[in-house]
């Protein structure tokens, strides 16, 4: 698989690859500590991504909101896999975990958590799953 950098953190794949799915590793900090502690504000995120990326949602979400001063968790069950966030307040970090078997664009994650979560830094990393493994020169089993 060829990966060239395109921000920090965040690598572009050679589209070509066959396997199981692409997995996006989301993680933004200096973020608003009251937009964490909403559910709203967290919920939009998602729900903006999953329409955006033409995701289909399957049942209802799950959210857990946390006392104070915590934040929120979430998940969504897709018919592609899975969306899952958490937030920290306290440390103005948001994660987010999107895992798709369907082939699709990048989402402009920095440019979405930047609107909607006043993000300070944004770093993704994609990966490519299920890919053939190539056994190295003299690996043995």
């Amino acid at each position: 698989m060829m990966t060239t950098p395109i921000e920090p953190g965040m690598v572009e794949t050679d589209r070509t690859s066959v396997g199981a799915g692409r997995e996006w590793i989301v993680d933004a900090s200096g973020c608003s500590r009251e937009r964490l502690r909403s559910l709203d504000s967290v919920r939009a995120v998602c729900e903006r991504a999953i329409r955006e990326l033409e995701l289909q949602v399957v049942g209802q979400p799950l959210w857990r909101q946390f006392p104070e001063p915590g934040g929120v968790t979430g998940l969504y069950l897709l018919s592609e896999s899975h969306l899952a966030c958490h937030t920290w307040p306290e440390l103005g970090l948001a994660t987010f975990n999107l895992f798709s078997c369907r082939r699709r664009g990048d989402w402009p994650w920095a440019d979405r958590l930047r609107e909607l979560l006043d993000a300070e830094s944004v770093s993704v990393r994609i990966a490519e799953r299920g890919l053939p493994v190539v056994p190295s020169e003299g690996a043995t089993r």
